[in-house]
């Protein structure tokens, strides 16, 4: 739009631009002051760019300028026409949300350039808006999914209140807005209590589909009296056929029997699990059954131990260990077993409470690298 009241200056502006105007790359439309500019501005929804002169009759160029800033118009931009010279009120149309300015007699190669240089920032900034709008969509459906990932982990604790034998925490702390880690327990039958903690490869989205799949699987193949490494061996054949993108997941399942204290486990390719036993000694279940689960198709091994009274096992992921603070040093398992070796405690939350305390006071505010998700059984016996 082009506000001034020198009839001449339409006929200029036709003139000068009237390639661009052939080739529909520029269009214009008049005004000869600011009431009629704000007239034509309503009923045009087009206008991207305002070329207005200052002095002009019944409602000057700065005048107007202070009626544009109350319609807010984030992609409109004004350029102000001044004599040349006239810096007090150049300096007062700037101030008041004027984009750029040109001089008379105006010099219409600048003008040009200016009326270039001003599409080109729309542009910038109408790309800016377009790309906020999906980030504003993904971060929606990333919610979305944060909430449909963490309504399929236990969140009820204590999740056995009925049963003496035995009590279970478990937490997850992703490090983007999903995560690939998860955690998992429930009663295959009266008297076994399954518990599986898993990291995916990756992060984000994908990670938190694979992981989604894993569990799904996971409990799907768990039926009573058959043994983790079976369990592992089918999950494992599924996620290799249904696998494009070569993800795998680190695994470690266990399978009480809270009568006998009889823990069968098996590890594909996770961190190993401690024992922080009656007596206060740290045990460090250091087996490894075969490779993360997605790999290749394999068989894979278990094992068995007995838990007594008071017994506490610690499942964890490498979020844990591998938690970095700003010097860009890690927690480590060393640090882990330091902790452990201190916790006198039975009850899992407060294991857990712990831990992920000692982690954050580690950590310092150093930025998330990775999802830390924890697992603590505690075995009380009958």
């Amino acid at each position: 739009m082009i506000v001034d009241d020198e009839l001449d200056m339409e006929s200029l502006i036709l003139q000068k631009f009237r390639r661009q105007i052939k080739n529909n790359d520029l269009s214009f439309v008049f005004a000869h002051n600011g009431f009629e500019a704000l007239a034509v501005l309503a009923s045009n929804n087009d206008v991207d760019i305002i070329l207005t002169d200052i002095n002009m009759p019944e409602m000057d160029g700065l005048t107007l300028l202070l009626k544009l800033q109350e319609l807010k118009l984030p992609t409109l931009r004004t350029v102000v026409v001044s004599a040349y010279g006239d810096m007090e009120n150049i300096r007062t149309a700037m101030n008041r949300g004027a984009f750029d300015f040109v001089t008379k007699p105006i010099d219409f190669n600048d003008l040009e350039i200016t009326i270039n240089k001003t599409i080109e920032q729309l542009n910038i900034l109408r790309q800016y808006e377009k790309d906020h709008d999906k980030l504003v969509a993904i971060e929606f459906d990333l919610n979305i999914a944060r909430d449909i990932q963490n309504s399929i982990l236990p969140k009820t604790f204590p999740p056995f209140p009925e049963l003496s034998q035995l009590d279970v925490y478990a937490s997850m702390n992703a490090a983007k807005e999903v995560g690939g880690d998860f955690y998992d327990f429930f009663f295959i039958d009266d008297s076994h209590l399954a518990c599986i903690i898993a990291d995916v490869s990756g992060k984000g989205v994908p990670a938190s589909l694979f992981m989604a799949i894993t569990r799904t699987l996971v409990r799907a193949k768990t039926e009573p009296n058959v043994k983790p490494n079976v369990i592992f061996e089918n999950v494992n054949r599924m996620l290799c056929k249904e696998n494009p993108n070569s993800m795998f997941v680190t695994s470690f399942m266990g399978i009480l029997d809270i009568h006998t204290g009889e823990f069968a486990f098996c590890n594909a390719g996770h961190n190993y699990p401690y024992i922080i036993k009656n007596n206060n000694d740290l045990v460090c279940i250091d087996k490894k059954h075969g490779l993360p689960l997605g790999l290749f198709e394999k068989d894979y091994l278990s094992d068995s131990i007995f838990l007594e009274k008071n017994d506490r096992i610690i499942l964890y992921t490498d979020g844990v260990t591998e938690a970095m603070n700003k010097d860009f040093e890690l927690y480590g398992e060393d640090r882990l077993c330091e902790l452990l070796k201190s916790i006198s405690t039975n009850n899992p939350k407060d294991i857990n409470d712990l831990l992920i305390a000692d982690v954050n006071k580690f950590v310092d505010g150093a930025d998330q690298s990775d999802d830390i998700t924890t697992l603590i059984l505690s075995f009380y016996k009958d």
